[in-house]
């Protein structure tokens, strides 16, 4: 395929973190990109290096997609635009840690928003858009935190946990169209998270096992061109994963409760 015929790539949360080293990976392989956060000054440099450097278009949207109608917006402007569409990054996201109770409940419900319901919306309305590609991906980004219980981050497991199990059921009901679904689940990544979370007390921790934004970037890229069901990125973080499967629920969630605690 050559670049003037490939389809856009969606890549919400694009501005920073994961979002935006995808946004890189694309970009470097030819496809033309729409790009959507909340921040237009880092959207807009963004797309302008992006367009220097690999010649590509990169069309921003300015957007919080926790308010309500948001999901629409983004899909009447790839509509109204004529945009072919056949990659959809569902990147965006973010934790609030804390015990629930303590918690404040907006951010909570707005986190389960941006976390879930945005990457329901956005699936069910583009999967008519992304079906008319001959190939076309969906990419959710979700998190090891989906694979156990974690007190602290009580709302943000389940959130991951829910997007990693819609992504295989969606996986599943595409598996004869022309739509590739793939669920990615990194761990730890140096992306400003756990300071947007509230853990600085897990900086000293997360510097040793951090992984960078550009290495999971990459290999996510690769796990859903490879059209890959369900990829988990990390030694590290598939041993972690694997030990939530054998060993018992309490000893689990008692050790995350110690880590989350400090």
């Amino acid at each position: 395929m050559s670049e003037r015929t490939k389809p856009y790539a969606l890549i919400t949360g694009a501005s920073k973190g994961i979002g935006k080293a995808i946004a890189y990976q694309l970009a470097k392989q030819g496809y033309p990109l729409l790009l959507v956060a909340r921040s237009e000054e880092e959207l807009k440099a963004l797309s302008n290096d992006l367009q220097d450097k690999y010649g590509i278009n990169a069309f921003i949207l300015s957007l919080d997609l926790s308010t309500n109608g948001a999901s629409q917006k983004v899909t009447d402007w790839i509509k109204s635009n004529n945009y072919p569409l056949g990659i959809l990054v569902n990147n965006a996201g973010y934790g609030v840690w804390g015990d629930f109770s303590q918690s404040a409940l907006s951010d909570q419900l707005g986190m389960m928003q941006l976390n879930m319901n945005v990457v329901v919306e956005l699936s069910y309305l583009l999967v008519p858009t992304l079906s008319k590609q001959k190939q076309a991906y969906v990419l959710n980004i979700s998190s090891t935190a989906a694979y156990q219980a974690v007190p602290t981050l009580a709302v943000y497991s389940a959130t991951k946990a829910f997007v990693l199990s819609f992504t295989r059921a969606l996986r599943f009901e595409l598996a004869q169209t022309s739509i590739s679904v793939t669920c990615f689940s990194p761990g730890p990544v140096d992306t400003g998270f756990a300071a947007r979370a509230g853990l600085s007390a897990l900086n000293k921790m997360a510097e040793k096992f951090n992984m960078q934004p550009d290495e999971v970037a990459k290999m996510a890229v690769k796990a859903m061109f490879s059209k890959k069901s369900e990829v988990i990125p990390g030694f590290t973080n598939i041993i972690s994963v694997y030990a939530n499967r054998v060993l018992p629920k309490a000893f689990i969630e008692k050790t995350a409760a110690g880590i989350y605690k400090i």
